[in-house]
Order: structure tokens, then sequence, then C-alpha cells
């Protein structure tokens, strides 16, 4: 899952972003409106962490935006407002939830929670390929009856490619989805993770998954 954290104090979108990132989720940050705005016009977020009072754009006429253009991330508005009319104002300007700070960062991992599982009924719960199946709600891995142990950058990679199998995904393409926005693809990062996914989910086992298309990237086949 990916999110864009839109934060104009430095200090806080960088520990939203390290929370999250610790959660498993792969994190951008934005600091004003307009580059929330383009940010979210280029990148596919699951959803957007979006404060209300940040310059250029404010958090409202982002919103407003996004939907405008038919902007389909979900969007949880974080103010320090806490009345009524300025929930309804955010809630009737697209947003799907609305916290107000301060608040426990286990309130708002467990928000973000909440709203994701909303795409849970276009989402698979359970993704499968032969006999790999992975638990995106427990985030559990087997392949047969062996329980398998990933890092979060491993699981996200595994189910991207869980969710676009038969495809051949370029390393441009990964590194969009599974690394955040400031990820450099000139390093050899995305095979050394593929690898490493590789050992835990093909080593042992006859039939391979994951294959390499040499010179554009790699496939995992059903």
């Amino acid at each position: 899952m990916r999110i864009l954290v839109v934060d104009d104090e430095q200090n806080i979108a960088n520990y939203l972003k390290k929370g999250l990132q610790e959660s498993g989720y792969v994190v951008d940050v934005a600091f004003d409106g307009e580059e929330a705005f383009y940010f979210a016009s280029i990148n596919d977020y699951d959803l957007i962490l979006l404060d209300i009072m940040i310059p250029k754009l404010n958090g409202i006429e982002v919103c407003k935006k996004l939907r405008n253009a038919n902007n389909k991330s979900y969007i949880i508005l974080v103010t320090a407002k806490d009345k009524t009319e300025d929930k309804v104002i955010g809630l009737d300007a697209g947003a799907d939830d609305y916290i107000t700070k301060p608040f426990a960062f286990a309130e708002l991992l467990a928000r973000v929670r909440a709203v994701l599982r909303r795409g849970s009924e276009d989402k698979d719960s359970i993704l499968k390929v032969k006999d790999l199946e992975v638990n995106l709600l427990n985030r559990e891995v087997k392949r047969g009856n062996l329980l398998i142990e990933l890092t979060s950058k491993e699981f996200s990679l595994l189910e991207y490619f869980l969710r676009n199998k038969n495809l051949v995904l370029t390393r441009t393409m990964i590194s969009e989805r599974v690394w955040n926005i400031d990820f450099f693809t000139d390093t050899n990062v995305i095979d050394v993770y593929v690898n490493h996914l590789r050992k835990k989910i093909d080593k042992d086992f006859k039939e391979k998954l994951i294959h390499t298309v040499r010179g554009v990237g790699y496939i995992l086949k059903d």
C-alpha cells in the first residue's frame, strides 16, 4: 500500500513517514498543497493523509481538486480544527475520514487500516498463485504448508507481483510502486530484493514462480 503524507511541518511529516514505513507502507511526503496535488496526479496512492492548514493550496482545496479530477485515493484530513462544521466541510469536500490534532499514532494507524479496508470488497484479501498464498489482512505468506517470513519491503514487493501476475514488471514500475518517490532506480536495490524474495518463496520448491525477463525486468507466472 502506498501513502502520501502532506504536512508543512517537516518534523511531523517525517515522524508520520517513519511510523507508517515501520508499519509496512510505502510513503511519500509533500509539504504544500500544490506539491501534494502534483504528486497525487502522477502517482497511484492508496491513501492520502492530508493536513488542512498547508501553504499554496489548503487541504480542503486539494481534496476538492483531486475529486474533481476523479482521483480515487482515500483521503484522511488531519487538522487542529475540531468543530463539527469543520468536519462537515472536509467530508463534503470528498474526504473519507477526519482526525484532529493532537492524536496518538496508534489511533491514526487504526484509522488508516479502517479506511483501506473499505476497498477490500473490490480487492481480494487473499492472493494466490499455484501453491503460494498471501493473506493481506494478517500479512501471512504460505507456500504449500510452509509458513514464510518476509520483511515489510519483501511483502510489498510480493503483493505487487501477485496483483500483476503474468505481466512483465520493469524495474521502474517496481520502484514507483514499492519504493517511494525519492528512490533512485540506477541502483541494484530492486534486484537484491527480488533475489531475497526468490530465495524465500522459490529456492526450496521445484516450480519457480518469479522469472527474469533479461534486459526488461521480472514476471511472476501463474
